[in-house]
């Protein structure tokens, strides 16, 4: 029986399948289903987006520095005793030292800001330019937090300020191209 404006009530395991599934696929998709619901609640999870966050950022520090340093300058004479292969040797290393610290700082950051992030917004239950700006300011602070007072507060301004300015960007409505 069809009651009008009244949404139907289906049996657990009965309801009905999207177009193109049988029913001898049925367990198929709902075992599909049911690991797509534990991605999506493991991606929806602070620790999942601190991880992801910290992962993330460690990746483009180290990029940055392997990119930066192709721009380093390189004394000749400094390793002029050394044969070829041992120079090659030492400048990988260097480039291997720096790009594990400036991935460590950037994860580091990264990492803090997703985290705060995301207890914020939890907390509030709330998606907007407050949660950013929130966690922006708490994160400078703790990055600053060995600079005395006035750097906490300067270092919570400039990275709340940088939040907000980053994500007034990539919230931004689209150009209408008509």
């Amino acid at each position: 029986m069809n009651i009008p404006l009244v949404a139907p009530v289906f049996p657990a395991g009965k309801e009905p399948l999207p177009p193109g599934i049988s029913d001898e696929d049925r367990e198929s998709y709902l075992q599909a289903k049911k690991y797509q619901d534990y991605m999506t609640m493991g991606m929806e999870s602070c620790v999942a987006k601190t991880i992801i966050a910290g992962g993330g950022g460690f990746a483009i520090g180290a990029f940055f520095s392997l990119m930066s340093s192709s721009f380093a300058y390189e004394d000749p004479l400094l390793r002029q005793n050394l044969s070829t292969q041992q120079k090659a040797r030492e400048i990988f290393k260097e480039m291997g030292r720096g790009m594990y610290r400036s991935g460590k700082g950037f994860g580091k950051v990264g990492a803090l800001f997703a985290g705060i992030e995301c207890v914020i917004e939890s907390y509030r239950a709330k998606n907007d330019m407050v949660n950013p700006v929130a966690a922006g300011f708490v994160a400078g602070g703790i990055l600053a937090r060995n600079s005395g007072p006035k750097a906490v507060l300067g270092g919570g301004l400039a990275f709340a300020a940088f939040s907000a300015a980053i994500d007034l960007f990539l919230r931004r409505e689209p150009a209408d191209d008509d």
